[in-house]
């Protein structure tokens, strides 16, 4: 059987990493128990989970999120998509796009996309595809999808549906970087069958709580979050046709798209995300 394989449109050079600002990259690694962080990084994650009640809840916030996104690879690979852009895709863990939708089906295609160069850095040795797909890494800005695109074309067939994947990821836009024209650009370009893919924090359920989250991270990080009300989220999906997946229609709870056996502390916390999967019509 063949080596499995990664390919790499972004040339292998070396890296240089800033050590003196949290990533949101490093900071959701150590909140999920990763390794690939610094004392700016854990430092700011600590300053997250004292805002919502300690880093327990923190922790619990961004695991359910993976579940999400496990679930949500899951759905849409029996959908009979075979290809996957994740935008903002962090760095390397378990359950990953590309683990979750060859496990389902092993032609799938996958191309992750991140400006974190730490993520780069990792990306050569923990994205592995099976040999019937591929698994590919662009170092990107989410802000220029016309160079994301490019990229993504040396190993996804913009001519078959392709699901693209913003998950945890638009909250660290404001409205004055117009990410909503930027989703609308990289959606305009995939065909018809094709899917968008968001789970987006929101302070519709605990304002205070998420209020405070928006202020944690202040001037040790080099992002911001920015809540959005479900309504908000819904105008991503400007367009599509929001799939009923098992009765999670719409813009709902991230709750909704969680196992029966998941733990209590993650299905509390998945409610402080509100998500949507929408089809191209």
């Amino acid at each position: 059987m063949p080596a499995p394989r990664i390919a790499m449109s972004t040339p292998r050079q070396p890296v240089e990493i800033d050590t003196s600002v949290a990533s949101e990259a490093r900071v959701y690694d150590y909140l999920l128990g990763g390794t690939d962080n610094f004392d700016i990084d854990r430092m700011v994650a600590a300053r997250q989970g004292e805002a919502v009640g300690g880093i327990d809840n923190a922790r619990a916030a961004v695991r359910a999120n993976r579940v999400f996104l496990r679930e949500v690879v899951r759905y849409v690979a029996a959908a009979g998509v075979r290809q996957f852009l994740d935008v903002g895709s962090g760095i390397p863990t378990q359950d990953n796009v590309h683990e979750v939708a060859q496990a389902a089906s092993p032609d799938c295609r996958i191309v992750y996309v991140d400006y974190d160069p730490i993520v780069l850095a990792h990306a050569h040795k923990l994205l592995r595809s099976t040999p019937e797909g591929a698994a590919d890494f662009v170092l990107g800005d989410f802000r220029e999808p016309d160079r994301i695109l490019d990229q993504a074309r040396h190993t996804l067939d913009f001519g078959q549906p392709v699901a693209l994947m913003l998950v945890s990821f638009l909250h660290f836009f404001a409205d004055a970087a117009d990410p909503q024209a930027t989703v609308a650009r990289l959606v305009t370009a995939l065909p018809a069958g094709s899917y968008l893919v968001v789970s987006h924090l929101t302070a519709d359920r605990e304002p205070e709580k998420m209020r405070a989250l928006t202020e944690a991270p202040g001037d040790d990080a080099q992002y911001e979050f920015v809540m959005r009300s479900h309504d908000e989220v819904a105008a991503f999906f400007s367009g599509l046709e929001l799939t009923d997946a098992g009765g999670r229609a719409g813009v709902g709870s991230m709750e909704g798209w969680l196992p029966d056996a998941t733990p209590a502390p993650q299905r509390e916390w998945a409610r402080m995300y509100c998500c949507a999967v929408g089809r191209k019509p």
